[in-house]
């Protein structure tokens, strides 16, 4: 059987979640939901990255202990399953002890690439990472707004520059599978320029005692970013060669990871890097997605423009978030979001043209006392939406689909079975009672609470569907 292995990045714990993760966790739970459907024996995980120093000071500041801290705010990142419809096999937190010991492991493995250096340099926390004097003006983050530190201290070296033409190679010859394409080239763009080896440990004093121990060093702890990219093997319990590791990793060639575009030199520089060290098999592709924008503007924490995603649940329901997310926002570039055309599509989209097409159309199969046999479509994705799926595609995907629930509202309209007589309308209603059922099986990836309705609404004996999105 075809495998597949879908992750997520982890989010950070700091604080709860917004619209801009509900972007990934949807847009991965619809890749993996579409392999499914292809018969492929499919693991998503998800999860929460714990161990990172902006905990500790977000903890201080609630004066709460770390631990209580980070486990109430990712009960909040794991809540997204059940509002969202998500449909991850695990979710991972990196401070739980299989993740300690399986990080423990990996360190181990890549301990012939390790080495004890002092460093002096300007550090970003919220970034987790050093940065080189005049990379950004002022020595301001404009990711966090914040001022890199002047740190200076004495921590472990992973021997980043040692894989330089290995890393080339790898994304010359696509043996990892970057998209959009323009991302594989920043990737080679930057190793061109000369890898530099990078701090893969903190002080335990600096980090508060807070994180993973470096192995017979407690003096150290591993750092944030090298114990969280761990987590996509930690997860399958890699260090005892679990049942999971073996199936998802060591035999898979579809080994898939979602991000976002300002965490890519990790996922493509230093992770790769990593399993090279420790003998690993490689990710087989990586897709990358853009920000969440209003009004131009990222939605982030720093900048205090977050949207709760809930709270849109609450408001419009969990598939007309996930239809927003998945439909206007494209998938490999950044989209916007405002209140007002989240409203303007679910009224359009939603309500008339998808919801008002079931529900004419039952309600006049009610009425005719028609039955349609129950199908099995072996074939679900024709060769071009399975491209569109595998080139991460949804929004392209879902405007198709939309293309053609106008092409049957405008039939209807044109031929107006409520005119025709029961015998004149009966082959026409049979019609197009298949053609949105097919619709329905379509929509399981993006919309599947939607999508089963529809499907259950035209087979057997039909029945008037209630309203699939009820007017706002």
């Amino acid at each position: 059987m075809k495998k597949a292995y879908i992750t997520t990045s982890i989010a950070y714990v700091n604080s709860s979640p917004h619209i801009g993760h509900a972007l990934e966790v949807v847009q991965t739970d619809a890749l993996a939901r579409f392999y499914r459907l292809q018969n492929y024996d499919t693991y998503f995980l998800s999860g929460t990255d714990e161990n990172a120093i902006k905990n500790v000071e977000a903890a201080e500041k609630e004066k709460i202990p770390v631990q209580k801290f980070v486990d109430k705010n990712s009960r909040l990142f794991f809540n997204l399953k059940h509002s969202l419809n998500l449909s991850f096999d695990q979710f991972i937190q990196t401070t739980i002890l299989k993740h300690k010991n399986n990080s423990q492991k990996l360190w181990k493995l890549c301990n012939k690439d390790i080495y004890k250096k002092k460093y002096k340099g300007l550090y970003c926390t919220g970034c987790e990472t050093f940065y080189k004097d005049k990379v950004f003006k002022n020595n301001i983050c404009p990711e966090h707004n914040k001022k890199l530190e002047i740190v200076e201290e004495e921590n472990y070296f992973f021997a980043l520059s040692k894989y330089t033409q290995k890393l080339k190679k790898i994304y010359e010859n696509n043996f990892i599978k970057v998209y959009p394409e323009y991302r594989k080239k920043e990737a080679l763009t930057y190793i061109n320029k000369g890898l530099e080896d990078f701090s893969a440990s903190r002080p335990k004093k600096r980090t508060k005692g807070w994180g993973i121990p470096v192995p017979n060093d407690n003096s150290q702890t591993i750092y944030v970013w090298f114990d969280a990219l761990a987590n996509y093997i930690t997860a399958l319990d890699f260090s005892n060669q679990g049942t999971l590791f073996k199936k998802y990793w060591l035999n898979n060639n579809n080994k898939i990871h979602v991000i976002g575009k300002n965490i890519t030199k990790f996922h493509l520089i230093y992770w790769p890097a990593m399993l090279l060290s420790a003998k690993l098999p490689l990710p087989s592709k990586i897709y990358v997605h853009g920000f969440i924008t209003m009004s131009g503007k990222k939605i982030s924490k720093t900048l205090g423009n977050v949207i709760n995603p809930n709270d849109l649940v609450k408001k419009y329901g969990t598939d007309a978030v996930r239809y927003y997310l998945l439909r206007e926002i494209p998938s490999l570039n950044d989209g916007n979001y405002s209140n007002k055309r989240m409203h303007e599509i679910y009224v359009s989209d939603l309500a008339n043209e998808l919801g008002n097409l079931v529900l004419r159309i039952t309600n006049i199969a009610e009425q005719d006392k028609i039955n349609i046999k129950k199908r099995k479509i072996k074939n679900i994705y024709c060769g071009e939406e399975i491209k569109l799926f595998e080139n991460f595609n949804f929004n392209k995907i879902l405007e198709n689909i939309w293309n053609n629930i106008k092409k049957i509202n405008k039939s209807i309209d044109e031929f107006a079975p409520w005119k025709k007589s029961r015998d004149q309308r009966k082959e026409f209603i049979q019609k197009t009672l298949l053609q949105i059922n097919t619709i329905g099986v379509k929509l399981q990836p993006f919309l599947p609470n939607t999508a089963e309705k529809i499907i259950k609404a035209t087979e057997g004996d039909i029945k008037k569907i209630k309203a699939l999105f009820p007017k706002k």
